[in-house]
């Protein structure tokens, strides 16, 4: 089974957001990119979490240029660092509550005083930074019991893939709430990061950019997955267009 992205026009992939939030359903979206799917080539567990959710974004310029070449799909590009801001505007309209998982205590300080400033409507926003380490059963119950009493509708997940994707898959049916896995979203949006220009969105270089910023944490990754990713994809293209087969590196989905 190939890793599954959804094909779907920004706004909308922000619209079928927010109607999962306004009834309460509990549901996941992945913010998907070359080491998520690379993660996903690499073990079957975690891409059968990925594909189990309700939404999976192309969030990588690399997966939007795959859609293409394989299947002549123009996929606009759904990146956290966009749709993260685009919730936050609907939330306001719609009058939604939000909560913030996972983070360091700094960072949920910045986004509550990002969110005051900048998205006054939002009256109810809560936070919870968890601990470095694997939850005992009794603080996932109170996990779930304080996201569910918040009444949040959109839970904005920044644990870093794989942890987030698996934790969202863990907590369906659990959390009554539209969980979305932000990852690096949140320190670009509240300014604790910069991102990278609008050519380098463009050029698929963001990596490079972020690459720039944090050599030490992400050469390695980005070296490994990014050489596998073109490897396959290659290889995928050539098994698509030569043979007609179907790709077992990625597939899409409405």
């Amino acid at each position: 089974m190939a890793f599954t992205v959804s094909t779907s026009k920004f706004d909308l992939l922000v619209k079928k957001c927010i109607d999962y939030s306004s009834i309460n359903t509990s549901s996941y979206v992945c913010v998907a990119n070359v080491h998520m799917c690379i993660e996903a080539y690499r073990n079957q567990e975690y891409k059968k979490i990925v594909n189990q959710a309700d939404m999976v974004t192309a969030d990588g310029m690399p997966l939007v240029l795959a859609l293409k070449f394989l299947f002549g799909i123009q996929q606009d590009r759904i990146a956290g660092m966009d749709l993260l801001p685009a919730l936050l505007e609907s939330a306001e309209e719609k009058d939604l509550s939000v909560f913030f998982y996972g983070g360091t205590e700094e960072m949920l300080d910045n986004t509550r005083k990002y969110i005051q400033q900048h998205y006054p409507a939002i009256k109810k926003h809560h936070y919870y930074s968890p601990p470095f380490r694997a939850l005992t059963y009794i603080e996932q119950s109170e996990v779930v019991k304080r996201i569910n009493s918040s009444k949040a509708n959109l839970v904005f997940v920044a644990l870093g893939c794989p942890k987030q994707e698996k934790w969202m898959a863990s907590m369906l049916g659990k959390v009554n709430a539209c969980m979305i896995g932000i990852g690096g979203a949140l320190p670009v949006m509240i300014g604790m990061q910069k991102r990278a220009p609008r050519w380098m969105q463009q050029t698929s270089l963001e990596w490079l950019y972020r690459l720039l910023q944090e050599p030490q944490r992400l050469f390695k990754r980005y070296f490994i997955t990014n050489s596998l990713f073109i490897y396959l994809f290659i290889v995928e293209l050539i098994r698509v267009r030569l043979f007609k087969a179907n790709s077992k590196l990625i597939m899409y989905k409405n």
